[in-house]
């Protein structure tokens, strides 16, 4: 990839709160998003969006306009460093996915359209650990346990 063609593309959530995620401009005002959010909800890796300069001159996501395929799972850790989450890390790579690390303490999963989901679910309700559902959220799955 060439990452000089790169630029950051900010994500506001429905409280206002600002993610900026790396993005390589398609033309027509699309990016393609290349990496996994962290706070933002309902996009993943790879997603295109549609963004425009704000008043300040960044580039603001309006909206989703083409899903990747890929899903996005969240996990809080102690220490996503420690060599003690070294093993756990990489049961990750095993079920088929990627992740990033915000030190100290956050795992963004990227599930691709290749790896299941549900295996991924299972593997940390059984590590009780604590995780969420990012992209879908859980009420997008279950609508009925909401």
């Amino acid at each position: 990839m060439n990452t000089d063609r790169r630029v950051k593309v900010a994500l506001r959530d429905d409280d206002g709160e600002v993610e900026t995620l790396w993005a390589t401009p398609l033309g027509a005002g699309r990016y393609r998003l290349e990496n996994s959010p962290f706070f933002t909800y309902r996009v993943s890796w790879l997603d295109v969006v549609e963004a425009a300069p704000a008043p300040d001159g960044q580039l603001e996501a309006q909206r989703v306009v083409e899903k990747s395929g890929h899903r996005t799972v969240r996990v809080i850790l102690d220490d996503v460093t420690a060599p003690e989450s070294k093993p756990f890390r990489e049961a990750f790579l095993r079920l088929g996915c990627t992740y990033e690390g915000f030190q100290p303490k956050l795992l963004s999963i990227d599930v691709p359209p290749t790896a299941s989901l549900s295996q991924v679910a299972d593997f940390l309700t059984a590590e009780g650990v604590e995780w969420e559902y990012a992209d879908p959220k859980y009420e997008d799955l279950f609508p009925d346990d909401t």
